[in-house]
Formats: C-alpha cells, sequence, structure tokens
C-alpha cells in the first residue's frame, strides 16, 4: 500500500514560519506532478501549490502566493512547502499528493490526476 507522510505541522502565532515535508517510502516522486492541498474544517479542499518533477513549474493558489514555496528533492524523495508570514486563514489539515503525470494540469487545484494522497498534518496558526 503506497503511503505519502507529512510532517512538519504545529501550531505557531500569525506571522511566523513552517516548512511542511512529505516523503514516501512506497512511492517514487520523480518523474511526477506533486501537490499540497489544504482543508479547513467546514471548508472545501483547496489545492494550495503544484510543482512538476523538474522543479520549473511551479503554481500556488491566490491565497498563498508570494508567502508560500514549493520545492522538491527527489534524490531524497522528499515535497517540501515553506510557509511563511502565516495568517489565521491558514489554518487547515494539509496534504501531500502524487500526481499520475508530470504536469500540473489546469485542474490541477481540484485534485485531478492526483492518484496518491497522504494523510495529513495540522496546520493551526493563531492569532
Amino acid at each position: 500500500q503506497v503511503q505519502l507522510v507529512e510532517s512538519g505541522g504545529g501550531l505557531v502565532q500569525a506571522g511566523t514560519s513552517l516548512r511542511l515535508s512529505c516523503t514516501s517510502s512506497e512511492l517514487t516522486f520523480d518523474g511526477r506532478a506533486m501537490g499540497w492541498f489544504r482543508q479547513a474544517p467546514g471548508k472545501e479542499r483547496e489545492g494550495v501549490s503544484c510543482i512538476v518533477s523538474s522543479g520549473g513549474s511551479t503554481y500556488y493558489a491566490d491565497s498563498v502566493d508570494g508567502r508560500f514555496t514549493i520545492s522538491r528533492d527527489d534524490a531524497r524523495n522528499t515535497l517540501y512547502l515553506q510557509m511563511n508570514s502565516l495568517k489565521p486563514d491558514d489554518t487547515a489539515m494539509y496534504v501531500c499528493a502524487a500526481g499520475t503525470y508530470d504536469v500540473c494540469l489546469g485542474t490541477w487545484s481540484r485534485g485531478a490526476f492526483f492518484g496518491f494522497w497522504g494523510q495529513g498534518t495540522q496546520v493551526t496558526v493563531s492569532s
């Protein structure tokens, strides 16, 4: 069974930073687009960011653009999300996902063509 494991979440104050990580011992990230998604209680899942395997193309939700940075280290089979200037509205369960293809399609933010998902790591930002 393929597992993606996220880490790095926690309870932080607004304005501070966190770095999330995602790795897997069963699935190779190289050659796949990877994404971060989040879901807050009572809200729909939101696509946060997507990155292709070369790292040359990255995509962000408007709500995090300029504050969050997605990156990957395929040698370590690890995906990262650097989150700066955190806001209370960033509070959510953050989940990483591995794509079926090596492209962030226009519908990436809806989770299209992401075949493997982690369980998530909770990020709580206090005001």
